[in-house]
């Protein structure tokens, strides 16, 4: 890698090409972006200092025989300014009549432009370099806008194209052939640069001359249209990290993959894979190792597996009311609402290769009981990667008896399934997190609920709040008159799924600390838990209680455990 100061003049050199990743999204600097270069470059032009303008990463590419270049990168970082700037400029020398000084600078000897754009921008880009006087333009890219807006606004007068060339400066970095990217992108993050996985497979996979199969694997699945572009784009944060569905899809493939006896994957390199910050790096040492260097060994298998992943994986099922009956959608809402994108791998899994959705929806069934009994119970998640995206897979458990059989056959016992009894306890003496209560809380009324008795339908899980109803604060309005142990065991029992309920709105504060009757009834126009919490199966049995306390708790602990135990049966 070689870093240091760059100008224009030393970007441009007239003797290398320039290459913007062919498949890299389109350009879509606007006119503040426009209006912001313009200032600064007639800044420059007058007081003649230079100026920082970010940073540009360029990587060496090899170059065949028959090339007339010899010096051939690939625009890792810098497409939105060094487009900018040549399109700003080739206006200005358009405007001052000097095309000669532009094409020393940005053509090469066979005429062709230096900059090779994408195949968004390509044609209305070349069409503005081709430009030999200025012509109005009546197309609508942001390309051909750029162009618009410089004719309208750069007065030549205030603008030195050489000083400019030479003054205007830019952190310049330098990759080798076999430099990675990704960490060079990781490592200047902070400058709000971001490259996901995506973007680098998609030019990784396909060149300049892989159209068709770009079309094919690429743009019909990932970038059909804008509702498919939402889907793929979509960002959600699992642990301390966010991602879109594109990368987790990638992820959840590549677990899938190298779980395959016949590719002999060695466990070292498993590991390795396993990581999702060196993902890129995963899928480029996977494919070099182990299916001989051929990249599109796996598009269709990729191209299938996407078009699964958007039929199975959806995260809306949070906004939306949730099936009673096992299947995807429940654990969809396992997924999204309890942060655990970890069962992703697996479910893919499941899906392609189980084709029974009875079989399917009883192996879901027990999967979810599964994990749940785990929630309440806080046994440990660390093993879940492992788990879910390896020793499943690997060991093809595709039946709700093959499940059962594998975890009751682990000596360890870390991934073992909780009982009964280790459920009524836990909905005793359990602490969970708000999200964790509320998903557990939801999950039982959207199973136990009557829907056809029912007038109040039931929400999507991320239309309720979760209340305590015994507040927290409940020395300012309910009496007591235990000692300090009696104190200390009502704090720690009121955090309990006893005294926890979903509702569909959350109490004004003069209600939530209120006295019990009140709590329950409102006051004036602020309603209270009768009115929040109608048609809530999990706690409207309580409401007629006319004393909330430990006891109270205790008896809907009780009651909770046993529907749990009803839900989540094994």
């Amino acid at each position: 890698m070689d870093a240091g100061k760059r100008t224009i003049n030393e970007i441009f050199n007239g003797s290398r090409i320039l290459e913007i990743p062919f498949f890299q999204r389109a350009y879509v600097w606007g006119e503040a972006q426009w209006e912001r270069i313009l200032e600064d470059v007639e800044n420059v032009s007058r007081t003649r200092t230079p100026y920082f303008m970010g940073s540009v990463i360029l990587k060496q590419q090899l170059t065949d025989t028959s090339s007339t270049v010899g010096d051939i990168r690939t625009v890792i970082d810098g497409q939105q300014r060094l487009t900018t700037l040549s399109i700003m400029l080739k206006v200005l020398c358009l405007k001052n009549d000097s095309l000669r000084k532009f094409d020393k600078r940005f053509r090469l000897d066979d005429d062709s432009t230096v900059l090779k754009h994408n195949h968004n921008d390509i044609e209305a880009y070349n069409e503005v370099m081709e430009l030999e006087d200025i012509k109005p333009t009546t197309r609508k890219d942001n390309i051909s806008r750029a162009y618009q807006y410089f004719v309208n606004n750069l007065d030549s007068s205030k603008v030195d194209f050489d000083t400019i060339c030479h003054a205007i400066l830019f952190v310049g970095i330098d990759l080798n052939i076999e430099e990675d990217e990704q960490q060079i992108f990781d490592t200047i993050n902070s400058l709000g640069i971001r490259l996901t996985t995506a973007e680098l497979l998609k030019n990784y996979f396909f060149g300049r001359n892989d159209i068709t199969k770009y079309n094919q694997y690429w743009r019909d699945v990932f970038e059909k249209d804008e509702e498919t572009k939402e889907y793929w784009d979509r960002e959600i944060t699992t642990g301390r990290m966010k991602r879109t569905f594109i990368d987790l899809f990638f992820f959840s493939y590549l677990q899938i993959k190298i779980q395959d006896d016949a590719l002999n994957v060695n466990t070292e390199d498993k590991l390795a894979f396993s990581k999702v910050e060196k993902l890129f790096e995963s899928y480029k040492k996977f494919i070099k190792d182990y299916l001989g260097g051929d990249k599109h060994a796996i598009l269709e298998e990729i191209r299938d597996y996407a078009v699964l992943f958007k039929k199975t994986i959806d995260s809306n099922i949070i906004d939306n009311e949730l099936p009673a009956s096992a299947g995807i959608e429940r654990l969809n809402a396992v997924v999204f609402a309890l942060d655990t994108t970890t069962l992703i791998p697996y479910l893919l899994f499941v899906e392609r290769n189980v084709q029974d959705t009875s079989e399917r929806n009883d192996l879901y069934a027990y999967l979810e009981s599964y994990i749940m009994r785990r929630l309440v119970t806080r046994a440990t998640t660390k093993n879940y990667n492992q788990l879910f995206a390896d020793r499943l897979i690997l060991n093809r458990v595709l039946s709700k008896d093959g499940l059962i059989d594998y975890l009751g056959g682990q000596a360890d016992k870390i991934n073992r399934m909780p009982s009964d009894d280790d459920v009524k306890k836990a909905f005793n003496d359990a602490c969970l997190t708000n999200k964790y209560a509320a998903g557990v809380l939801y999950l039982i009324e959207s199973k136990i609920r009557n829907r056809n008795l029912h007038s109040t339908q039931l929400l999507g899980i991320s239309k309720y709040s979760l209340e305590h109803i015994m507040p927290k604060k409940w020395r300012n309005h309910w009496t007591f008159a235990g000692d300090k142990v009696d104190v200390d065991l009502r704090d720690y029992k009121l955090l309990t799924l006893g005294n926890l309920t979903i509702i569909t709105q959350s109490l004004n504060s003069s209600i939530r600390d209120a006295k019990w009757m009140t709590k329950k009834a409102g006051q004036g126009n602020k309603g209270g838990l009768q009115k929040y919490a109608e048609g809530i199966e999990t706690l409207s049995a309580f409401l007629d209680t006319s004393v909330w306390d430990e006891t109270a708790i205790q008896d809907r602990a009780d009651y909770l455990a046993t529907k749990a135990l009803e839900t989540w049966g094994i």
